[in-house]
């Protein structure tokens, strides 16, 4: 065979090899588990950034961290961005997740650090959000039912029927709340408050902020949301009201992991630097999302509910993120609770 011949085979080889490449292959899997509309944005202005294309699903914490549970032995996804920190540090503690150390780290907040270091970096906070009740103050006043200020107000008979929260198996926000009532009340007493409280819930639903857009929609008087997912509705027109439980309450940190073996770790390293940028963290004000961002030098969003103003429980986060806290807890709420309905 000539020269001039195994160069043609060579090029035609690569031709097909190129040609074969699906047509919608991705330079990166994201996935996200924020709101929809802020995942199109943030991924849109990476590839504005950087040319970059994504690859965008968007799912709940709980269910995301089910898929790369489910995919570990071959992912699919190369960076898990937004959700509650409870399943990242989970998916950290399993291994599930890359060790990452943004050059970066020293603009962070002091809580998104020690999210950070408590997980051997393998996640890294990017917002906080404080955990509360969003309400319909018209749907509560044509049913006679004073507005709720604390979690005991929750159970009480007039509220029955009239409140909606995620199901902690799907939902960080409906762990993180099942969390702190624990933290807040001890043990044995949150069940028991959780035991009266459904009996006046009527929809346990799979995503976090859903109580919100029902309670805003008039679906339900109340939402056990974050409180900058009920602020979004008040900003969209609806009429919701948000309040921070006088009992005290937990918070979110918002966090970023990327997948163990990643396959475009390049693209996802370059998406993680993206993501802690004052630039990318404002696309959450952008699209109507109102969390606390992680860089220091990312100015706090006008509407953002201010943290210093609600009564923040200690949160243990490195506890109730574990691997075996969590499926205890979870399979405690399913048995005494979730089997109930």
């Amino acid at each position: 065979m000539t020269p001039t011949r195994r160069v043609a085979l060579a090029a035609f080889a690569l031709g097909v090899a190129a040609f074969a490449r699906p047509a919608a292959a991705q330079d990166l899997t994201l996935y996200c588990s924020v709101q929809e509309e802020w995942c199109q944005g943030i991924a849109n202005a990476f590839t504005k950034k950087t040319g970059i294309s994504v690859a965008m699903t968007r799912k709940s914490s709980g269910e995301t961290y089910a898929q790369i549970k489910a995919e570990a032995a071959n992912p699919k996804g190369d960076i898990w961005w937004g959700g509650t920190g409870d399943p990242h540090l989970q998916a950290a503690g399993e291994g599930l997740t890359a060790e990452y150390k943004s050059p970066q780290f020293a603009e962070l907040h002091p809580w998104a650090q020690k999210q950070a270091a408590e997980a051997n970096y393998r996640t890294v906070g990017i917002y906080a959000g404080a955990l509360g009740f969003a309400y319909n103050p018209e749907v509560l006043a044509k049913k006679g039912i004073k507005e709720p200020t604390c979690w005991s107000d929750l159970v009480k008979p007039e509220f029955k029927g009239e409140i909606q929260i995620a199901n902690p198996n799907s939902s960080g926000t409906a762990y993180t709340a099942m969390a702190s009532l624990i933290q807040i009340l001890g043990e044995k007493a949150a069940f028991d408050y959780m035991k009266a409280l459904h009996v006046n819930v009527s929809q346990y639903t799979k995503s976090g902020a859903a109580p919100a857009v029902a309670v805003g929609r008039g679906e339900a008087g109340v939402g056990i949301v974050f409180l900058h997912d009920g602020v979004t509705q008040a900003i969209n027109g609806f009429p919701v009201k948000v309040v921070a439980p006088c009992e005290g309450t937990g918070y979110e940190i918002g966090s970023m992991s990327i997948i163990k073996n990643a396959p475009n770790l390049k693209a996802a390293q370059a998406f993680y630097e993206f993501a802690l940028t004052v630039e990318a963290q404002k696309t959450g004000a952008d699209n109507k999302s109102y969390q606390v961002p992680s860089n220091s030098k990312s100015p706090l969003p006008e509407q953002s509910p201010r943290m210093d103003k609600v009564k923040l429980i200690d949160y243990d986060f490195k506890k109730y993120g574990s691997s075996s806290e969590r499926k205890r807890l979870l399979a405690k709420w399913d048995e005494e609770i979730g089997s109930q309905r």
